[in-house]
């Protein structure tokens, strides 16, 4: 049976005034529980759990919009399910927050483990930082028209493995199920192969020595071993229909190749492939190794008291950051805070997504990948001429000459362009020039591409530029505190859904806590807060007079009755 108590709702009189004192309540109300108990409970996605359970039939479960407070308290506090379970049930703190009395509660893992999984199954997370980042935006009334935009690596809870370890570690998890369950299956195997393999995971290949050869000869072995395990087991469905037999199988052609009946290690097998068998999802950054990392986009205008994170995208390791550009401007348009400019660093600014950019009104402001062109300072270069941008046409040269003739050919994309031999051969700029001499006269070659590259190098070797950009570093302390303060760098979980749900809900507790620490939020959870509790005055009357309609109760008896059982009396606040 659903129970629910809307966060709305204004109870007649305070439980916590009798728990904590004066100082007590207003360090809640300053900080991050009265944030969460006035501004973000009553945005959890309760509309969509209630549907997993009866509306009548049944216990009554725990109070819904407190559980699921409590799976975004559990992720951006990293805590354990113990740990979240204990503070539910024992810390009056996270009991304001989730608006629960502060009486004896029970909750065991079971059910919060229960919570999680609808939240996994729903796809709830996403849909709570899209609520949340929105609500804290309006509330604090922030400038969302400069934004900035970085990635940060995060590794799920998975051991880091080297090729040959993984690919034992695979194996042994395969003949380890073989044994449990088909044991003359596993007793017919070589005993060598058998023995090879049956030390822990921690202790496997414990005794090879250290030096390049040994390593190599072992991984040689391994690559055999699995491709003999793979070959004997291959036409037994009740083997091949197994996860551990399927990651063995990926991991073999993601490793390993054979040529004429050969087992060969691969010399490279690219970032996409598997780094673990227990995340089969994760896969490898160059610089950063193996795991994840998520795209985050936060507010940057000086005039904004805090900063906040607008949009925050998971992905694998081996995502390219030029390809983050369009699902976060898509994200951040469906959010209805998409910025007017953007910054970000080399990775993302190519002309594709400069123009992609443009069309959804946001300027893109970042230097331009790739390695600038070796030239000297006082070089010319297509950003000097001018160019119909409409037809790229050139219209004149730097020195002022118009061409023979200029000629776009759209199927190419390129404009070749005559200028007159009479005047580039006496021009003053001619070994500055990027008009080429031949035979036939000197010609100038350009795309639109070239164009617009050509003029953003020149734009950011400006002051102007510099300005502007130098906010885009405030990114990195951002990722550094959702590291430290909410456990981003080093996840509990693993596997994508877990992981990207984990990763929402970080972002999300991070948004919190920065709101918290606003004097603007602070004002405005104390204007809440006062107005959530009538006074104790009114409270007594409204009841005294009820009772006294209803059962003609004197003074007295109401006061002696009805004040212990006052705090589960609740008035729905005027529509």
């Amino acid at each position: 049976m659903q129970r629910i108590v809307d966060p709305r709702q204004i109870p007649l009189f305070d439980p916590y005034k009798l728990v904590f004192t004066a100082d007590n309540r207003k360090w809640l109300e300053e900080n991050w529980p009265g944030v969460f108990r006035h501004v973000i409970l009553e945005l959890m996605p309760v509309d969509t759990l209630r549907q997993h359970f009866h509306p009548t039939l049944g216990r009554p479960t725990h109070e819904l919009y407190s559980m699921a407070g409590l799976v975004l308290l559990m992720e951006f506090r990293n805590w354990t399910k113990e740990e979240a379970v204990t503070a539910y049930c024992f810390h009056g703190e996270v009991q304001s927050a989730l608006n629960l009395e502060p009486v004896g509660h029970d909750l065991s893992v079971r059910t919060l483990e229960r919570f999680l999984g609808y939240f996994e199954q729903d796809e709830l997370s996403q849909q709570v930082m899209h609520a949340v980042a929105t609500r804290l935006v309006e509330v604090l009334d922030l400038k969302i028209d400069q934004q900035r935009l970085d990635s940060t690596h995060v590794f799920s809870d998975m051991a880091q493995l080297g090729r040959t370890r993984l690919m034992g570690v695979a194996l042994k998890r395969f003949l380890t199920q073989v044994k449990r369950h088909d044991p003359a299956a596993y007793a017919s195997l070589p005993e060598v192969l058998r023995q090879r393999y049956a030390p822990s995971e921690h202790q496997l290949f414990g005794d090879v020595a250290k030096d390049k050869e040994s390593r190599r000869l072992l991984r040689q072995q391994v690559a055999e071993d699995l491709h003999e395990v793979l070959r004997l087991f291959a036409d037994q469905p009740t083997h091949t229909g197994r996860s551990s037999y399927q990651a063995l199988e990926r991991i073999f052609h993601e490793q390993c190749e054979v040529q004429e009946e050969k087992v060969t290690v691969k010399e490279k097998t690219g970032s996409t492939v598997m780094q673990n068998p227990s995340d089969p999802d994760a896969t490898y950054d160059g610089h950063k190794g193996p795991g994840y990392q998520v795209q985050i986009a936060e507010t940057c205008n000086p005039e904004n008291e805090v900063q906040l994170i607008t949009c925050a995208l998971p992905q694998t390791a081996a995502e390219l950051d030029n390809a983050a550009v369009a699902p976060v401007l898509e994200d951040l348009k469906a959010s209805q805070l998409l910025p007017e400019e953007l910054l970000v660093d080399t990775q993302y600014p190519d002309d594709e997504n400069v123009r992609l950019a443009e069309s959804y009104g946001v300027e893109l402001v970042g230097p331009v990948p790739g390695a600038e062109p070796v030239q000297r300072p006082d070089d010319l270069t297509i950003d000097d001429f001018v160019i119909d941008e409409q037809t790229e046409q050139v219209t004149c040269c730097p020195d002022g000459h118009a061409p023979v003739r200029s000629v776009h050919h759209p199927a190419s994309g390129r404009t070749h362009t005559t200028m007159p031999a009479s005047a580039c051969g006496r021009c003053a700029f001619r070994h500055q020039c990027p008009v080429q001499e031949r035979q036939d006269g000197y010609h100038l070659e350009h795309t639109a591409k070239q164009r617009r590259t050509a003029a953003r190098r020149r734009e950011q070797e400006t002051d102007v530029f510099r300005e502007r950009y130098r906010r885009r570093g405030g990114i990195e302390s951002t990722n550094g505190g959702l590291k430290r303060r909410t456990g981003l760098g080093r996840l509990r979980v693993r596997g994508r859904p877990r992981v990207f749900q984990a990763i929402y809900l970080k972002v999300t507790g991070w948004n919190i806590l920065r709101a918290a620490a606003c004097a603007k939020m602070q004002e405005f959870v104390r204007a809440k807060a006062q107005t959530a509790v009538l006074p104790d005055s009114a409270g007594l009357r409204t009841v005294s007079d009820a009772c006294r309609e209803a059962f003609q109760c004197p003074p007295t008896v109401i006061s002696a009755f009805c004040r212990p059982f006052s705090h589960r009396l609740t008035l729905r606040p005027a529509a």
